[in-house]
């Protein structure tokens, strides 16, 4: 009976194995046919192929999200852009800036600049930027967006229905199913971060925001990596993104620090007077450090993620700027490429996860700090 166990779950590791191999694979596979699309284009239209565009494109934020194509058309869902304008509210589609070609009402995608991407207000003529424009404040749905609702729904219906399998369960039973994926994880957060950075008596108040940190980031690089919708939007490689959480964390810290906390950032018993009056240098340090500490966690999750999808493009790009010199090399690099893409997908795995550790761990740590054993 036991070896009868021991093989059906050798049997089911396998299988997770190939479906993981396969979803990576997938996943590089991707990576090459957008960009292959990117290069017949040009080709028909006598340009070379730029693999910075594509790249810079790639990792910017849109206004609709394109899925695939078929034939001579393609799928794509137009977001709603909502602008507010000199003391006016503007809601369209993005359909109608026809990928970036078109105005409408005075507005366009810029293609160039600081505001790349971004909605600008231009001229009759639709091109030239209006060099007197007020500040245009854009509250529009772009993929980013669209992406976290649907990450944050996802998890959301995982969570529940993990929730809903404990409920009336033994409390000795074996876990199966989703519970058996997600209570190491949860467990490994509560023990290995939250028990060790914040202490045993004094982290059950920080525990539903740090699983929530976790699960977000861990679950959400993941699914930047799943090569079709809703995934393949780098969503932590979005700098404001990565703000919010940071600033989630530095809003805990201090909302549940206690007064041991500030009096060391002000006071510092132990510290020669000369460091505090009359020039408080220790304590501007301090202060300083308490924006510091969440800028680096935004700035650590923010390249990470995006260097790790820039680094993936620019070796598939390799492929095409080889091949605009020579058919013969761009075919040579092609299989190599392809297997080191693969070797990249499955190292962004465990970097999803560390990424995902490293976040919740310091944030876990700041909130030690707010507040350390045995002040109250």
């Amino acid at each position: 009976m036991r070896e009868e166990i021991h093989g059906r779950s050798k049997s089911t590791w396998l299988w997770k194995v190939l479906c993981l191999s396969l979803l990576v694979f997938l996943s590089s596979a991707a990576s090459y046919g957008a960009i292959d699309n990117v290069q017949v284009s040009d080709n028909d239209e006598g340009k070379q192929f730029d693999a910075r565009s594509v790249i810079i494109d790639h990792v910017l934020d849109s206004y609709e999200w394109h899925l695939l194509d078929i034939g001579e058309k393609d799928i794509t869902i137009h977001l709603p852009v909502i602008l507010f304008y000199e003391s006016s509210l503007y809601v369209f589609s993005s359909r109608r800036f026809e990928h970036g070609e078109a105005s409408h009402k005075n507005f366009a995608i810029a293609d160039e600049g600081r505001r790349k991407g971004r909605v600008i207000r231009v001229l009759d003529d639709g091109q030239t930027p209006d060099p007197e424009a007020a500040t245009i404040y854009d509250l529009s749905m772009t993929k980013t967006v669209l992406a976290v609702f649907i990450a944050s729904f996802l998890l959301c219906w995982l969570f529940v229905s993990v929730g809903k399998k404990y409920r009336g369960a033994d409390v000795y039973s074996t876990p199966k199913g989703l519970p058996l994926l997600f209570e190491p994880l949860i467990l490994f957060v509560r023990d290995q971060i939250a028990i060790l950075a914040i202490g045993p008596d004094r982290y059950q108040r920080f525990m539903p925001y740090l699983l929530t940190a976790f699960f977000f980031i861990f679950f959400n690089n993941l699914l930047g990596l799943v090569p079709f919708f809703p995934g393949g939007v780098n969503i932590t490689g979005n700098i404001s993104v990565t703000f919010v959480l940071a600033m989630f964390t530095f809003f805990f810290t201090h909302w549940y620090a206690n007064k041991h906390y500030w009096k060391q950032m002000f006071n510092m018993p132990g510290v020669p007077v000369f460091l505090k009056f009359p020039v408080p240098i220790l304590p501007l340090v301090e202060v300083m450090g308490a924006f510091i500490k969440p800028f680096t966690l935004m700035i650590r999750l923010f390249a990470n993620m995006t260097a790790g999808h820039m680094v993936i493009l620019s070796l598939t790009s390799l492929i095409f700027v080889l091949g605009s010199v020579s058919a013969l090399i761009g075919y040579s690099v092609s299989p190599l490429t392809v297997l080191f893409l693969v070797f990249l997908n499955f190292l962004k795995i465990l970097v999803s996860f560390l990424q995902a550790y490293i976040f919740t761990l310091f944030s876990a740590f700041f909130f030690g700090m707010a507040v350390p054993k045995g002040a109250h």
